[in-house]
């Protein structure tokens, strides 16, 4: 299994493909992989927002920069607890509107270990 991280290579509302794994509509990318970022799996709605429980799986599969993408309009909740929380565990915490999210993303994959939660719309 590669631990290169999959580059995304459109995003549009609603759609996010990434290369090699398929479309979705929101989706976790990490180092190896990318699948469906399903929010019933771990009751994740806009307000509180994402959870820690949304982020373990990057950390399991090896990213140290952790983006989050909050929404094309900025209505998806990161607390600033979850924040502190990553950054304690020696992760590197990015927040962003998803276009930009995408963008750090893509730059930051070339030479490091990146995983991402990108939500397409909102």
């Amino acid at each position: 299994m590669t631990t290169a991280c999959p580059k995304i290579i459109n995003l549009s509302w609603g759609r996010i493909e990434v290369e090699n794994h398929g479309i979705f509509k929101d989706v976790k990318l990490y180092p190896g992989g990318a699948r469906e970022w399903n929010w019933q799996e771990t009751g994740t709605k806009h307000s509180p927002g994402i959870q820690y429980s949304d982020v373990q799986e990057l950390i399991d599969n090896d990213a140290s920069v952790i983006i989050l993408s909050n929404g094309v309009l900025g209505r998806l909740k990161v607390s600033q607890n979850l924040i502190e929380q990553l950054e304690l565990n020696g992760n590197e915490v990015h927040v962003h509107k998803t276009k930009k999210a995408v963008k750090q993303y893509n730059e930051l994959i070339k030479n490091r270990k990146v995983g991402a939660l990108i939500h397409s719309t909102c």
